[in-house]
């Protein structure tokens, strides 16, 4: 058994880039794999990765510049 590294809500957020408030608000609408220590939550480092792997839009293909819809 390979145990995750647990991170405390406030290094989600330092790997988000983002706020608290984000990886709060995924705890609380169970967007996000977390685990309660007493009464401390922890998220997996695997369930941050998998987080930014799902919700990771890949850039669209743009058309060759040189046609054009017709109007």
């Amino acid at each position: 058994m390979t145990v995750d590294r647990l991170l405390t809500v406030d290094q989600v957020a330092e790997c988000l880039g983002t706020g608290v408030r984000f990886p709060r608000r995924l705890i609380e609408e169970r967007r996000i794999t977390f685990v309660k220590v007493g009464r401390h939550v922890r998220i997996p480092e695997s369930a941050v990765e998998a987080y930014v792997d799902a919700n990771t839009v890949e850039p669209v293909a743009l058309r060759p510049s040189g046609f054009r819809r017709a109007a």
